[in-house]
């Protein structure tokens, strides 16, 4: 079921990459390009990037240009429960972090850059709601790079949940944890990091004790620290309209872009492909 394409197959240092973010983390058509972005980051940073999504029946580990294109909003999200449905169905899946990280376990790729980790959302039991991302980050021994947690989250309590499920949180020359759009304002991370070295050598170590996997979080490239009104209001507008479950982050990110006048659009960018880049320095340390 999973297929892993030749160069993945066959190279030392590799870096997943997720499949949503092309389809529904952006407006339709830019998602493709912000997709190659990264990979040419990866390439550049001297590793291979593995972009994964379901297609054609099939987990692909490692997309072409024109297959990436395929992976718009008519895809479905395909989180850890769903990949094997849109295998057998044979739907376009795009795969979530914690879909990717989910193929990552089994395929033994140990890197992945992404844009922000999902967590325990806001109101939390009302609604029950906590990302399918945190059980297959403890589960895999996969360092995953993002601009911290997603801001429309539950911060505080998704940290408090990765500990209990003992993920370590390495912050990337940071000592607080960035709040993806903000580089500033998150509750302190257990540890720092100074380099990608440090950060495969932590890694290292911490699946010689058996663990599982870790966040290192780094601050975005264009800190915008007055986002936090509009996404209160983003929420507010979702819950007046009845938007749940997977549905959520992108009617955000949609709203937020056409209320800061692209400014949000514009540093989403910039985070996914500085992440992807950290991403792959470190699995080439780590090599």
């Amino acid at each position: 079921m999973i297929e892993l394409a030749d160069e993945v197959r066959d190279a030392r240092a590799v870096v997943a990459l997720e499949t949503t973010l092309v389809a529904h983390g952006f407006p339709r058509g830019e998602g493709t390009e912000v997709g190659l972005a990264a990979e040419r980051a990866v390439r550049e940073a001297g590793a291979i990037p593995a972009t994964i999504g379901v297609l054609d029946g099939k987990i692909r580990v490692g997309l072409s240009a024109d297959e990436l294109g395929l992976f718009d909003q008519t895809a479905r999200k395909a989180g850890p429960r769903d990949l094997a449905a849109c295998a057998v169905q044979d739907a376009v899946g795009a795969t979530t972090v914690g879909g990717t990280l989910a193929v990552c376990r089994v395929a033994g790729i140990r890197f992945m850059g992404t844009g922000g980790l999902g967590g325990v959302h806001r109101g939390f039991p009302h609604p029950p709601d906590v990302s399918a991302d945190l059980g297959e980050l403890a589960r895999a021994q996969t360092l995953v790079v993002s601009a911290g947690i997603k801001s429309l989250l539950d911060v505080a309590a998704t940290m408090e949940l990765l500990e209990t499920l003992g993920v370590p949180v390495l912050g990337f020359r940071t000592d607080e944890l960035p709040l993806f759009y903000s580089a500033r304002g998150g509750p302190p991370v257990p540890a720092r990091v100074e380099t990608a070295a440090e950060a495969a050598a932590v890694a290292g170590s911490h699946w010689e004790l058996d663990g599982g996997g870790l966040l290192l979080a780094q601050s975005p490239p264009t800190s915008l620290d007055d986002v936090e009104p509009l996404i209160e209001k983003a929420l507010a507008q979702a819950e007046r309209e009845g938007v749940r479950g997977q549905a959520v982050t992108p009617f955000v990110l949609a709203f937020l872009h056409e209320r800061s006048g692209g400014r949000t659009l514009a540093a989403n960018r910039e985070l996914v492909v500085a992440n992807a880049r950290l991403a792959a320095e470190v699995a080439v340390a780590a090599s």
